[in-house]
């Protein structure tokens, strides 16, 4: 690359401005001018686009940057607990969750994550992941105005937004994608347009399908355009070129914009699957990263009080380097995907040793690192577990997959959970499972069949499963619904819409009549509810929670028992979780008196009894007596 930007040489750039691209000027211009052969015009371009996005940004989002800039680790401490919903089955629209504030503060929430609201073609939206215009509102969930005042109001309730930012694709319905098709050839270099099968037929070799049953290939034949488009997910979502700098500019300033209505969070959807290069597998190539790494500076020159959350469903190698270096980072938070997996794994089993495999490797992990940690969320839980960990105890991976599955849908003797499958290959038995966190414990199926005890044990997972998901460092996220226990929605069968999607089993309306017994403790949502906002007010007390303490395992002899310690200078906290459907006793020589956090009663800690799918927080300060840490809100 020779001769120098002219982007520095401008002299009409905001005085901010100026100096935070100063700071990232460098590596900026050199990673998108590799990325792009040198193409200075491209560069130059995206620059000031990047100063048009910053000049658009609102006062009330600039004073946001300020504040978060004096303090860039505020996501990093433990008072945060975040909630996942769909606006539609949350309170219908925009304004009708605007309308719900109290529940969300109620709940103690600060950090609200609303699935895919922008425009899409209902029926091939892939549940709003096809969209067909990145600066409107779906019409039925209200407009950007609303959107606009819904992010203030969350921000004046000290809520943080998120927001998916569908990076790989459109739908068919974009109007680039309309001008596509129409054989405007500026639109078609957005995509991948090819005249023939000849070089589709050479990427299938080495592509694999994400959808084999219901979205086979990875290509579409666009009969309008007489041509053959990339269509990785579904037909109707076709892929982006990002090798075009055009495009790689375009969508910049789309995700740009919709932080500058408030949206805090950017869930960089599908991140691995960005770039596309013949002969590979089109998943996790290095240029992959200089995009995220791109879009990380500019989200720290326009609006740093923004937050990059990838998406990468894939085994830990693969999911790590997406943090970047601790010079260079790219993603400041990644989804804990196998260990949600792997927990599941283990309430089916009643075997803690994978999941303490996984957790080691985790933990070893820089604390820098940060994770969302959840026990469902919208999508379905796929059995992408360590099987060559597995295989050591004569675990055939086919075999086991079914064995899950047969489990989590009730089908084996015992079994009270009532989950359903989705994408099942019988040829190749790799199911993937759908259900509330509710339905998975058992709760629906102990309702079903009045077993009582099978309630009781079911409840009582339920909420050792949260307790672990809080003990873990980083933000925990609730999917809506799941603080009060909502079950499986059976109804979808009935909607034309949703019937062949069993996800939907999972994203049903929430049940305000059930909310409504949130304080009633006579109500198994009252139960779930109080005992799930008192963790999430032991989290925000307690330092010892903190992304910054040392975490690890504790060696215990039984392997249906998971423990946990954490370490600050002045605190402890041992956390053990019972995964056995009996009761079990764990030695733990050496250990002192310690404060039960769910009870506030002193404990010794050398031995302790735990019933059946239930857990303990046992808490001690070195510096001051053994007291209950103060909450602002309620005992601990």
């Amino acid at each position: 690359m020779t001769g120098v930007s002219t982007a520095m040489e401008e002299r009409s750039f905001d005085p901010v401005f100026a100096v935070r691209l100063a700071r990232h000027e460098d590596e900026l211009r050199w990673l998108y001018c590799e990325l792009y052969h040198g193409d200075m015009q491209a560069y130059d371009y995206f620059v000031h686009m990047l100063h048009r996005a910053y000049q658009a940004r609102p006062e009330r989002l600039r004073q946001r940057d300020l504040a978060r800039l004096e303090n860039p680790d505020w996501y990093k401490g433990h008072d945060m607990t975040g909630m996942l919903m769909y606006v539609s089955a949350f309170a219908r629209d925009l304004k009708g969750v605007l309308a719900h504030m109290d529940y969300l503060r109620d709940a103690g929430i600060s950090y609200v994550h609303l699935m895919p609201l922008l425009e899409s073609p209902q029926g091939r939206s892939d549940g709003g992941y096809a969209v067909s215009d990145f600066t409107r509102i779906q019409p039925e969930l209200g407009t950007m105005d609303d959107f606009d005042a819904l992010t203030e109001a969350f921000h004046e309730n000290g809520i943080s937004v998120c927001l998916d930012f569908v990076m790989n694709h459109t739908s068919e319905d974009h109007e680039w994608a309309k001008k596509a098709r129409a054989g405007d050839p500026f639109c078609q270099a957005k995509y991948f347009f090819y005249d023939s099968w000849d070089i589709p037929n050479e990427f299938e070799k080495t592509v694999p399908q994400v959808f084999p049953q219901t979205a086979p290939g990875n290509f579409t034949w666009c009969p309008q355009a007489q041509k053959v488009v990339m269509t990785t997910f579904y037909p109707y979502q076709w892929d982006l070129n990002y090798a075009n700098p055009v495009v790689m500019n375009d969508m910049t300033e789309l995700m740009l914009g919709l932080c500058n209505h408030g949206v805090d969070i950017i869930r960089l959807d599908a991140t691995p699957y960005i770039w596309k290069e013949l002969h590979t597998s089109c998943r996790n190539l290095p240029q992959v990263h200089t995009l995220v790494r791109i879009l990380r500076m500019a989200c720290e020159i326009v609006c740093p009080a923004t937050l990059l959350l990838g998406e990468i469903v894939m085994e830990p190698s693969k999911v790590v380097p997406y943090f970047g270096t601790v010079e260079k980072p790219e993603c400041h938070l990644l989804y804990n995907v196998t260990t949600m997996a792997t927990l599941w794994h283990t309430v089916a089993t009643q075997d803690v040793r994978l999941l303490r495999h996984q957790l080691e490797q985790v933990f070893s992990l820089p604390r820098e690192y940060l994770f969302l940690n959840y026990l469902r969320c919208h999508d379905d839980i796929g059995w992408g577990l360590d099987y060559p960990f597995l295989s050591q105890f004569g675990i055939d991976e086919r075999a086991h997959k079914k064995f899950l599955n047969d489990f989590f849908t009730g089908k084996l003797p015992g079994s009270l959970s009532r989950g359903e499958l989705y994408n099942d290959d019988p040829r190749l038995g790799d199911a993937r499972l759908c259900g509330t966190t509710a339905s998975l414990c058992g709760i629906t199926g102990s309702l079903e069949s009045m077993d009582i005890a099978g309630l009781n044990r079911s409840e009582s997972l339920d909420l050792m499963l949260h307790a672990l998901m809080f003990t873990l460092s980083g933000i925990p996220v609730l999917y809506s619904g799941d603080e009060i226990g909502m079950e499986n929605d059976v109804e979808y069968h009935e909607d034309p819409l949703k019937a062949a999607d069993s996800r939907y089993l999972h994203r049903g309306d929430m049940d305000w009549d059930k909310a409504e017994q949130r304080h009633d403790l006579t109500t198994l949502a009252g139960k779930l509810f109080s005992s799930i906002r008192k963790m999430e007010e032991i989290r925000n007390t307690c330092d010892v929670f903190d992304a910054s303490a040392f975490v690890q395992l504790i060696p215990l002899a039984s392997d249906h028992v998971l423990g946990i310690r954490r370490e600050t200078r002045d605190e402890r906290l041992l956390g053990l979780f019972n995964f056995s459907s009996e009761s079990e006793s764990v030695c733990m020589p050496g250990e002192v008196e310690y404060l039960d956090l769910s009870t506030g009663n002193l404990r010794r800690a050398n031995r302790v009894f735990l019933p059946e799918c239930s857990f303990v927080w046992l808490w001690r300060n070195r510096q001051t007596p053994l007291t209950a840490p103060e909450s602002g809100e309620s005992e601990a």
